[in-house]
């Protein structure tokens, strides 16, 4: 053996539950990846164990995908979307009569699509159900991360909502797949020290951080990222490979761009006819991606050619040759230097194979079943972070995996106005925990009862407010728009609870709340709220 290969996949879609529509733009964000990723990586896993494969693999679903994914509403409107996938490449079939490849084209896309439903349709819905099954066997190691999924070391300065963040993060993966994990994704690899304790209060062992995070480290370790690190306090620490990381999600220079790969933005719904395509567009009067498409990449702006389905297949198993190859070749490099076998952790975004790149799920399973006859053995974190090998203690740099190694894609001009609203609403979020848990015991039971679960709204609307998608959706200038009114809405929801709560006095008349659902916009997740994770400290005492 070579070396190890630990693939993990990190899962999250924003948070764009919309039940006041019947169809809503965003919401079909989670559609597509259903559809495109969700569905197709469990059925590359389902056939590793079918086929008995000595596979590995590390998965991170996020508390708010999670919440999506388990939601009835939203699976009869991904059920919805599935069978109008299907009826569209019928239509297409039709439509394409005398041209070949335009209609063999369509014709794939609806065996697609009715793969991909039946396999929905045999797990009625519940792919969490299937992913617990698949981590029951010990080859697929699912990541615990924070509820909304925000940008940790920005909240440094807000203990309680850190605190809530990490904990709430923690139970929802419990109540999902039955233990709390033990290692997690720390969303947009961002670390700086101070979150440290918060993550050993909670019980976790082990993170994924970018690679300057250790390769920049005091002292820096022999190792680089071929191999876990260890905090001073303990904290096992495993470092992104940054040449893994360049041949898969580099368009330009990575794989994704290959000529004979499908192409992403040449989509149906830009290009039929109004009126046949309307039907099937995520939100009224717009048009957007259907999920068929009969392009390929082919090279630079000019005309694009029809997608040949055996060409792309021969680029996967080149590709995951090539990438297997790779990665022995530098593990024998570093072999020397090394008292264990070369670790490579490859961690992507879970949505790029297959949505962004169609043929990513493929290239997956060509890894995984190349794997060891190229000298590679597939891992997961947990298996090297269990191990008995002695790891160096460093201290790691602050850093994310954000465009320059810093925070400045979360603090850009473009969305600079978020953190320090943030920082109020989390100093009264502090002050409410306390007024209605320390304040209110000796009021009427039933006042105390809706003024805590009033409280609970404005968490929960604090803790969207605080994903990291809103920054980031600004900072990209894709569906900007939205991403400010989501943070807009959450916000101004948490402050009329307040101002209600404030003015209320001792006897509390509900029918007097404000509407939340409707002022923030979506539906709110997470029912399983503990006020008391923002008791600690005081508001405006020093920080333990």
């Amino acid at each position: 053996m070579k070396g190890e290969l630990a693939l993990v996949l990190h899962a999250h879609l924003p948070f764009v539950r919309h039940a006041e529509h019947d169809r809503f733009f965003e919401e079909s964000w989670l559609y597509e990846a259903v559809a495109e990723c969700y569905l197709p990586l469990l059925q590359v896993l389902f056939d590793w164990e079918k086929d008995r494969v000595d596979w590995a693999l590390t998965l991170g679903i996020t508390p708010t995908l999670g919440s999506m994914l388990e939601d009835s509403l939203l699976s009869y409107r991904v059920r919805r979307y599935l069978s109008e996938r299907i009826d569209l490449a019928d239509r297409e079939e039709v439509r394409t009569r005398g041209e070949a490849g335009l209609q063999s084209l369509a014709r794939f896309h609806g065996a697609f699509y009715r793969r991909v439903t039946a396999l929905w349709d045999s797990l009625d819905g519940d792919l969490l159900g299937a992913f617990r099954t698949l981590a029951d066997t010990g080859r697929l190691e699912l990541l615990g991360g924070p509820a909304t999924h925000p940008v940790l070391p920005l909240l440094v300065l807000d203990a309680g909502s850190l605190q809530a963040q990490i904990e709430l993060g923690c139970r929802e993966h419990q109540r999902r797949f039955g233990k709390r994990p033990r290692g997690f994704w720390l969303p947009e690899c961002a670390w700086c020290p101070a979150i440290e304790p918060a993550l050993h209060a909670a019980g976790i062992q082990h993170v994924v951080v970018e690679t300057r995070a250790v390769t920049e480290a005091q002292p820096p370790p022999l190792t680089s990222v071929f191999g876990p690190v260890r905090t001073l306090s303990g904290l096992i620490v495993f470092g992104r490979d940054p040449a893994t990381a360049h041949q898969v999600w580099s368009r330009a220079g990575g794989y994704p761009g290959d000529p004979r790969y499908r192409e992403f933005y040449r989509d149906l719904g830009f290009e039929a006819n109004w009126e046949s395509i309307r039907p099937y567009l995520p939100g009224a009067g717009a048009r957007g991606f259907t999920g068929i498409k009969y392009y390929r990449v082919t090279g630079g702006s000019g005309p694009k050619a029809l997608y040949e389905r055996g060409r792309a297949l021969e680029a996967v198993a080149e590709h995951a040759n090539h990438f297997l190859q790779q990665c022995a070749q530098r593990c024998e490099k570093i072999t020397p230097w090394m008292k264990q076998p070369p670790l490579i952790v490859a961690p992507y975004d879970a949505e790029l194979f297959g949505h962004w790149w169609f043929e990513g799920p493929e290239f997956l399973a060509a890894v995984q079943r190349g794997a060891a006859s190229s000298g590679i053995r597939m891992v997961t974190l947990s298996a090297r972070a269990g191990d008995s090998g002695m790891r160096p203690k460093v201290n790691i740099v602050e850093s994310s995996w954000g465009e320059g190694g810093h925070l400045g894609v979360w603090l850009d001009p473009s969305n600079a106005f978020l953190q320090p609203r943030l920082g109020e609403a989390g100093l009264a979020m502090s002050q409410l925990a306390h007024q209605v848990i320390r304040s209110d015991v000796f009021q009427r039971k039933k006042d105390f009862e809706e003024r805590t679960r009033c409280a609970k709204e404005c968490a929960r609307n604090l803790l969207l407010a605080q994903a990291s998608d809103w920054p980031f959706l600004m900072r990209m200038g894709t569906a900007s728009g939205y991403a400010r009114r989501r943070f807009e809405r959450h916000l101004e929801a948490f402050w009329q609870e307040i101002q209600w709560l404030q003015g209320s006095g001792k006897n509390i008349n509900p029918r007097g709340r404000p509407e939340i659902e409707t002022s923030a916009g979506c539906s709110l997740p997470f029912p399983e709220i503990d006020l008391r994770w923002w008791l600690n400290p005081e508001p405006g005492s020093p920080q333990q």
